[in-house]
């Protein structure tokens, strides 16, 4: 137990501080698991209702990733790494264009 007063108050504050750390945490973790479901159902079956389903939840979810790292729930780049998981999520569903060879301009310029 705290011996001061100022010590009991930073015992609250840590309380306070620790329960508003865990609900935005939480819910960031609800957004991506939300967001990846939806995902996997876009590639399952694309249509254009599937992808604004979930660019609307990677929105929700870059979203409250931001205001966490604002309050300082999480650090920056902690937050810039999930927003990058999400975003190459959705990219390994669509499908890779072509990888065209570059021309041999080079060579006729010599």
């Amino acid at each position: 137990m705290a011996n001061t007063k100022s010590a009991l108050k930073r015992v609250q504050v840590a309380e306070r501080n620790r329960l508003r750390n865990k609900t935005y945490k939480s819910a960031v973790k609800t957004l991506m698991k939300n967001y990846l479901a939806a995902v996997q159902t876009h590639a399952a079956n694309p249509t254009p209702e599937s992808l604004q389903e979930v660019q609307r939840r990677m929105s929700e979810a870059y979203s409250k990733i931001d205001k966490a790292v604002k309050r300082g729930v999480l650090h920056t780049n902690n937050g810039a790494r999930k927003k990058s998981n999400l975003a190459k999520a959705l990219k390994r569903t669509q499908p890779q264009p072509e990888a065209s060879t570059p021309a041999s301009s080079d060579a006729s310029a010599s």
